[in-house]
């Protein structure tokens, strides 16, 4: 599998670089990436806000439930797949990597996952585009700050939508609408 990513890996350097060298450069992005990278961090941003949901829209309550279990399940999902991959993290020397993470592992992107997850059911959940909306920026964030390449932050976010799925799936099937 290693050799899989190594191959990979030559061929999404040169758009990291890119990234790096376009978007990244520009003033206020590295911080903004870095913020999302805090939020995104384990889940808790998603959770903190599938809370907040939860105590402000009593109807609704198990919805919000459903975007905490969403991004909190995708996100664990997205540890086991890194731990059986076990990818590591770019390490070109032309890459900045621009903040801290918690592991060396870089295969799926968790912040991408969870990301995922939490946009479509709060998506779903608000009516409002936010897959769309959020989801780019997380993908990207992951490339400027160095720390994935191009296809751990795909499959990452292709994984969150399954987490999604799976939780739509079950809210109907338990009788949620």
């Amino acid at each position: 599998m290693s050799s899989v990513f190594d191959r990979a890996a030559s061929r999404e350097v040169p758009v990291l670089n890119a990234v790096q060298s376009t978007i990244a450069s520009k003033p206020g992005v590295v911080s903004a990436a870095r913020g999302m990278s805090h939020f995104g961090e384990h889940a808790l941003g998603w959770v903190a806000v599938a809370g907040a949901g939860a105590l402000l829209d009593k109807p609704r309550r198990r919805k919000w439930a459903g975007v905490a279990v969403g991004a909190v399940g995708a996100h664990a999902a997205s540890i086991v797949i890194k731990r059986v991959v076990r990818r590591p993290r770019p390490v070109d020397p032309s890459i900045q990597v621009n903040v801290s993470t918690p592991s060396k592992l870089s295969f799926p992107s968790s912040h991408a996952t969870s990301t995922t997850a939490a946009a479509v059911l709060l998506g779903r959940l608000t009516g409002l585009p936010l897959p769309a909306v959020l989801v780019p920026p997380m993908l990207l964030s992951r490339l400027v700050l160095g720390v994935h390449y191009p296809t751990d932050v795909l499959a990452g976010s292709a994984l969150g939508a399954v987490s999604a799925a799976a939780v739509l799936k079950a809210e109907k099937k338990f009788g949620e609408k």
